[in-house]
Parts: C-alpha cells; sequence; structure tokens
C-alpha cells in the first residue's frame, strides 16, 4: 500500500510533549516499527490475549501517575506491534514525571472491542507493577478514542479520567453506515470506477486501490464535466470538504472514505459475526433527482448479528462516573463532527454533564490538531481529575 506519513501531531504535558503519527490524508498506518524508546523502559511483554505492550517509567520524580495510551486504526492486515508513536510519547511523558503504557490490541482493523479489554488488562498488569499509583489518565485518537470512551464509562474504578480525540463516540452504527453511504452515493454518480460490490470486496481492489485512485477515481473527480456529480456526491452524504482548499480536499475526503470501505469491511464483517451496513429504508436527498437516487442506488440490510454485536460492544453509554475531554474538528472527513452532539445527548440524558468537557476546534481534517490545543485538552483532563467539578457544575469548553 503506498502510504504517506501524515501530519505530525503533538500532545502536551505539564510543559510540552508530542503525540506524533497521523497518516496521509488521515489515513490509517500500514504497520507499526517496534523500536525500544529509551532505557526508561521495561522490556515488552505479551498479555494473555497476545497483545504487546509496553511501560515506561521516569528515571526519577515519578508522579505517580501513568498515562495509558490507546492507539487508533492499524490496517487488518499489518503484524501486532508497538504504536510508532510509543517513542516519542515515552519519551516526553516519563521526561515530565508521568509513567507510560500502551498495548498493541490483540488484533488490527476493528479492534475496539479487543482494545477495551487489553487496555483494562495492561492497567491491571501496571498496578501489580506499581501500586501506588494514583491516578490512570487514558487517551486514545480516533478508534483508539472509542476505545478511552467506553473503558472510562465502563471501568471508573480504574481510570481516573479520559481524552477522546477525534473518535466515533456518538454511534458506532451510524459511524458504519457514513462509509457505506459515501461508497454507494459514489457508485451511483460515477458507476464503473470502482469494481465490485460495497459489502464484499475483492482482494484485487485491496491490491490496487491506490493505484485505481490515482489514476481513475481522482482525474474523474478534477474533471470539469463531472463538477455536477461531484457537487451532488458531497451534497447527498454531507461529507466534508475545506472551502480553502477545495480540490485538494474533495481528494482527500473520497480517497479516506473509500479507503475504509476498501480496506476495513472485510475484516468488519469477520469481528461483528455479520455485515453491518444498512441503508434498506434510509431516503437520501441532496441531490437533482432525488426520486431516481432512492430508486436505483445500491440497497444493502445489515445481519441482525452485527447490529446485535454493535449494540452490545461497540455503543457507548453516556454514562460517566469519571471525566471525559473530548476534542474534534469541526471538519473531520473520516470520523464526523456530529458524533460529538450525540454524544453529549447520551451523557446529558443520564444527568452527566458535569463530567464531560467538548471542545471543538474549526478546522478541516481528521484529528488535525496543534500542539496548544491538544496540551489544553490535556491539562484541562488533569484539572478535571484532580479537582473534579461539583456534580450540576457544567462548564462548557470550546477552541476556536
Amino acid at each position: 500500500m503506498n502510504l504517506k506519513l501524515m501530519r505530525s501531531m503533538l500532545f502536551g504535558m505539564i510543559a510540552c510533549a508530542a503525540i506524533l503519527v497521523m497518516l496521509a490524508n488521515a489515513r490509517p498506518a500500514a504497520a507499526n516499527r517496534d523500536v525500544r524508546p529509551s532505557a526508561t523502559c521495561e522490556p515488552d511483554g505479551t498479555q494473555s490475549s497476545g497483545a504487546k505492550y509496553r511501560i515506561c517509567m521516569p528515571f526519577f520524580g515519578w508522579n505517580q501517575d501513568v498515562v495509558v495510551y490507546a492507539h487508533g486504526y492499524v490496517t487488518p492486515s499489518a503484524p501486532l506491534t508497538i504504536p510508532v508513536e510509543s517513542d516519542t510519547l515515552a519519551n516526553a511523558l516519563t521526561s515530565f514525571g508521568y509513567a507510560f503504557a500502551t498495548t498493541s490490541y490483540s488484533t488490527n482493523g476493528l479492534a475496539i472491542k479487543q482494545g477495551v479489554t487489553d487496555v483494562i488488562d495492561l492497567i491491571a498488569t501496571f498496578k501489580s507493577e506499581h501500586p501506588t499509583v494514583k491516578h490512570v489518565l487514558l487517551v486514545g485518537f480516533s478508534e483508539g478514542a472509542l476505545v478511552t470512551t467506553l473503558a472510562t464509562e465502563q471501568y471508573p474504578n480504574l481510570i481516573s479520567g479520559g481524552l477522546a480525540a477525534c473518535g466515533p463516540i456518538g454511534d458506532f452504527r451510524k459511524q458504519v453506515n457514513y462509509f457505506g453511504d459515501f461508497r454507494v452515493a459514489f457508485d451511483y454518480f460515477f458507476p464503473g470506477l470502482i469494481a465490485g460490490s460495497p459489502i464484499s470486496i475483492s482482494q484485487s481492489l485491496m491490491n490496487n486501490f491506490e493505484l485505481t485512485f490515482t489514476t481513475v477515481i481522482s482525474p474523474a473527480l478534477l474533471n470539469p464535466s463531472n463538477a455536477i456529480s461531484v457537487t451532488q456526491l458531497f451534497s447527498v452524504t454531507g461529507a466534508p470538504t475545506d472551502a480553502s482548499a477545495y480540490s485538494a480536499s474533495l481528494l482527500t475526503t473520497t480517497h479516506d472514505l473509500l479507503w475504509y470501505n476498501v480496506y476495513a469491511t472485510n475484516d468488519a464483517i469477520v469481528k461483528l459475526g455479520g455485515q453491518p451496513f444498512d441503508n434498506s429504508t434510509r431516503v437520501y436527498s441532496g441531490s437533482l433527482n432525488d426520486a431516481a437516487l432512492n430508486a436505483n442506488i445500491a440497497r444493502f440490510s445489515a445481519d441482525a448479528a452485527a447490529l446485535n454485536e454493535i449494540q452490545s460492544y461497540y455503543q457507548t453509554s453516556g454514562v460517566l462516573q469519571s471525566p471525559l475531554v473530548t476534542l474534534h474538528t469541526t471538519g473531520d472527513q473520516v470520523v464526523p463532527f456530529w458524533h460529538e452532539a450525540l454524544y453529549r445527548v447520551k451523557v446529558a440524558s443520564h444527568g452527566r454533564l458535569p463530567r464531560l468537557d467538548q471542545i471543538s476546534v474549526e478546522r478541516y481534517g481528521h484529528c488535525n490538531f496543534t500542539m496548544s490545543e491538544v496540551r489544553n485538552a490535556f491539562y484541562l483532563l488533569i484539572s478535571r481529575v484532580s479537582n473534579p467539578p461539583p456534580f450540576l457544575q457544567f462548564l462548557p469548553l470550546v477552541v476556536r
């Protein structure tokens, strides 16, 4: 796969620490490298699930807090390794007194269910080795943000607080349908450009997707004669673009959403025990002829087993006992910003808004944050864990 390294993301601690590695155009990593970050790290271990884990301690002056890092989506075919960004995170965090721990999870691809289990097991391992720990701070981006949110909801006795950035925390089933809707709408407006079914991806398409996108899909999107079709595609799906860089962003958004359809679909069907995409009753709108669109767009029904699995293991509840800080760009093309509103409704329905702080950043891009924005989010998490607000108090925070 021809994947490029995306923009660096910086992660802040009490002075300034860094979180690196997002992939070009918000794409997941094809593989991670397994490099020991420093002498402060214990030998890597293997969890009972088969996941690899790493624990790093400061040389001196441990503040008795540990940051546990939940990584994002990794291509299903990649080997299980410690996340590549762990080198930077461990060195930065231990420099400022924090312990650091992370796990590869026991699987790649759709790893949310397994990720929660492996994170909780890792916390138990850390506490058994370092019983004087005071606060466990769970931090995750993208898929790792959903792992973080679910674990924070379900294990408040273990997790002091969480930072969940750019994650599908509002409604995982809607996230699945967002990917599927974009693929079937793309096939409707650009028939024949992608071979095969949206819900059963051939190995040939996976092997050749990057070449197909570069030589076939991209030229079609940029062809002036297809401008009306492009406009309708984005109107119908609601997928964001960047007005200041429209052509580049429409290519980025299209690439990223088709990437997930191509590389994540087969893996998700196996993990969920069935096909999860459902547009059997959806009424699409936003085209020049919605009647024709709804009559002719490809329709699919989800398998009950997949929907039951999603409901049981992938949907957040909104029941927060420990504080949670969320961070999201308003123009996130991979995990839409509407997740934040959906999650807020869940939390409010349980009367737990004092436990939730949501930070929005008005910008295009998946997890496209500045160093100061992530640092401020982490500062806020620290303050909430150290000085939790009264139950009836709620102070919204918005970064613009």
